[in-house]
């Protein structure tokens, strides 16, 4: 049986299940330091006789294998959680395989492996929701670098009406200080559940989006973009993606049919938690 963690700023989110993306049992569980947290999974998974465990991890955080601090969350907003040793604090809980990665890397393996992007290898998962995130599988494996992707805090041209100033701590009007959700909410007064019948917000959003993801294709040339997080449930603005696309691409390269190439995740808010599972399954088989 595998372990699962989908470990996210507001939530995490634990389940038990195999390779194929079968989940047994779940449970979530709010984020707070990590000592209360991480409690509650231990809890959690000592009902079960787990052969390894999966991590997707709100970051940034350390993917370095050959690193002192892999396994580390590092420069997060979170300060309980800054420089915390993820990996090794589960492994001496439970000593079995730990995979870790980001949480967006790991929905974007769930969403290759057993979702939207089933038979392709490559694809680019985006979260816009309290942060922006991206991770891609290029030629069957995830990007890593220096470190994992950081795709949410690309600077985009700031639309010519909006005065916002931007809410990212660290580069105010990056991606994620103009499009996340904080940001929407601090620039319209009010929530974005609450704006869904307000047009001028969901082509705002659609034009700072659709910037991301031109210089996303023209840099990795994705065979499919999938958009996540609790942002993109407001289905009303994928038409202003597709639009703002068209017109900044310009004919320039040649976009697949855009309603089949730019799509919702086809395991719903489950990708990160499977892609954990399929984390957990990969380092069983490095073992």
């Amino acid at each position: 049986m595998l372990g699962a963690i989908e470990a996210g700023g507001t939530k995490f989110v634990c389940a038990v299940g195999d390779e194929k993306g079968m989940i047994v049992e779940r449970i979530q569980i709010p984020t707070i330091g990590p000592n209360e947290t991480l409690q509650e999974v231990s809890t959690f998974f000592q009902k079960f006789k787990v052969d390894a465990i999966g991590i997707g991890s709100f970051g940034p955080i350390d993917v370095n294998k050959k690193s002192p601090t892999y396994g580390y969350i590092t420069s997060t907003p979170k300060t309980a959680w800054r420089d915390f040793p993820f990996t090794k604090t589960i492994k001496e809980i439970f000593p079995v395989p730990i995979g870790f990665n980001t949480d967006v890397n790991a929905a974007a393996l769930g969403e290759a492996k057993l979702g939207a992007a089933i038979g392709l290898d490559s694809c680019l998962y985006i979260t816009v929701g309290t942060g922006i995130g991206a991770g891609a599988l290029v030629q069957g494996r995830l990007l890593q670098g220096l470190s994992h992707p950081e795709m949410g805090h690309t600077y985009v041209r700031r639309h010519p009406k909006d005065l916002f100033a931007g809410s990212c701590p660290y580069h105010k009007d990056c991606l994620e200080g103009l499009a996340s959700g904080p940001s929407i909410e601090k620039r319209w007064g009010q929530s974005g559940r609450t704006l869904s019948e307000r047009s001028e917000v969901w082509e705002l959003e659609g034009y700072y989006i659709a910037q991301a993801l031109m210089q996303y294709i023209l840099i990795l040339s994705p065979k499919k973009i999938i958009l996540g997080g609790g942002v993109m449930k407001q289905k009303h603005v994928f038409p202003y993606i597709y639009q703002h696309l068209t017109e900044l691409v310009n004919g320039y390269v040649e976009l697949p049919e855009l309603t089949n190439y730019i799509v919702s995740p086809q395991l719903g808010d489950d990708a990160g938690i499977t892609g954990a599972l399929l984390l957990a399954y990969e380092a069983l088989q490095q073992n």
